[in-house]
């Protein structure tokens, strides 16, 4: 029969195992300390939105504090690689020896499942139009889709180009490989042997259940506690093919079932997974970070939920476009919409909205934390219009 434990020690074993458990984010943050944090989440989501910083440099700074993130940049791309870019939970960075574990999914592909649906035609019936694509970066050397065509035809950023969707169906299938990021954040895409390195290449491709029970291990380890559903979400795999490796995945003891009270679905546990003694201090969290990009479990561990609002209209919005929840402590106990204005050198504190029963120090905390981040961002100032709004909502709390 399985175990019981209480939501807060499932609070303290998540967070631990996301990397908020004594990490010292006063201490200089080599690229090898950045590395170890990639590797200890196992990705990190990349998404295009700029309106604050991209989605990938927040991770790291939320766990270890201010870094230089021209280092980051210059791991995203440095050679050998020890760091790819593929679809793993949305687009992510991802260690290379995760390559063989994704080459299923690459497959698939190829066979035009488990992709975008205006893709499917370069899998099939369109098929001469991507080859083609793929003998032009076998001959020329690598591509962006700007190369080929205006991959928007002034239309807004998510009109793509017959060119793009080319490109980006030879990406899902693992034809092509990023080799990095130029300009306004754009793709840029080579053979794989050019990006890759050959170890890697050469590693042996393991059959889809292995893969996919490495890639599950790999979630449990990074989550610590969780259900079958965020272990299937952390590296989006199919419902289909989730049930038999976690089934596996328990008989030799990587992971054991437990129950959370007031959690609705069983719940497993890693067999390295402990609830460290040291939950504190603060952190703003990006939306795409893994502790809470799932919606769902970040209902279930923390009572907080999370939507993200970007494609509602303005005037639906509820707590703004862009926003960050603020941890403390170990719970959620605010979230704030953020804005770089890098003209004026100003983080802008556009709303911002206390949890019911966040404690009397969170508005002093959070203001610290945004200090923080503008120093981070190479930002001068705190919009201070907005802390008005920290206020008023302060004393509303109270």
């Amino acid at each position: 029969m399985a175990s019981e434990i209480s939501p807060a020690e499932a609070r303290r074993i998540a967070l631990t195992a996301q990397g908020f458990n004594a990490q010292d984010r006063e201490a200089i943050v080599t690229p090898a300390r950045l590395r170890r944090t990639i590797a200890q989440l196992g990705l990190l989501q990349i998404d295009s939105v700029n309106v604050l910083v991209r989605a990938h440099y927040l991770p790291l700074f939320s766990r270890l504090g201010s870094y230089e993130r021209d280092v980051l940049d210059q791991i995203m791309v440095e050679r050998p690689k020890r760091f790819f870019e593929y679809w793993g939970h949305e687009a992510s960075l991802l260690p290379v020896d995760c390559h063989p574990l994704l080459r299923w999914r690459m497959e698939r592909a190829r066979r035009g499942n488990g992709i975008w649906r205006q893709l499917e035609p370069f899998a099939t019936a369109r098929r001469g139009e991507s080859d083609a694509m793929l003998a032009r970066i076998a001959a020329e050397g690598p591509l962006a889709a700007s190369d080929v065509a205006s991959a928007a035809a002034g239309r807004g950023m998510w009109v793509w180009s017959e060119a793009k969707h080319a490109l980006e169906w030879l990406f899902w299938a693992g034809l092509v490989a990023a080799t990095h990021r130029r300009g306004s954040f754009e793709r840029v895409y080579d053979l794989p042997e050019r990006v890759l390195p050959r170890k890697v290449l050469d590693l042996h491709t393991p059959p889809d259940v292995d893969a996919q029970r490495e890639l599950i291990a790999r979630a449990a380890r990074a989550l610590g506690i969780a259900t079958a559903d965020d272990l299937r979400d952390y590296y989006r795999l199919p419902a289909s093919d989730t049930a038999l490796p976690i089934r596996q995945l328990v008989e030799d003891g990587t992971l054991r079932p437990v129950r959370v009270r007031g959690w609705r679905q069983d719940a497993y546990l890693h067999r390295d997974a402990r609830a460290g003694r040291r939950i504190a201090g603060p952190a703003l969290l990006s939306p795409f970070d893994p502790l809470v990009w799932h919606r769902g479990r970040t209902e279930r561990l923390f009572g907080f939920r999370y939507r993200l609002e970007i494609y509602t209209p303005r005037h639906k919005r509820e707590h703004g476009y862009y926003v960050l929840p603020f941890l403390l402590d170990g719970a959620l106990v605010a979230r704030v919409d953020l804005k770089a204005d890098r003209r004026a050198g100003t983080l802008i504190l556009l709303q911002a909205t206390l949890e019911p029963g966040a404690p009397q120090n969170t508005i002093d905390a959070l203001l610290e934390e945004l200090r923080r981040m503008a120093t981070w961002l190479d930002l001068e100032h705190v919009g201070t219009e907005p802390l008005d709004i920290i206020a008023a909502a302060g004393s509303a709390h109270r």
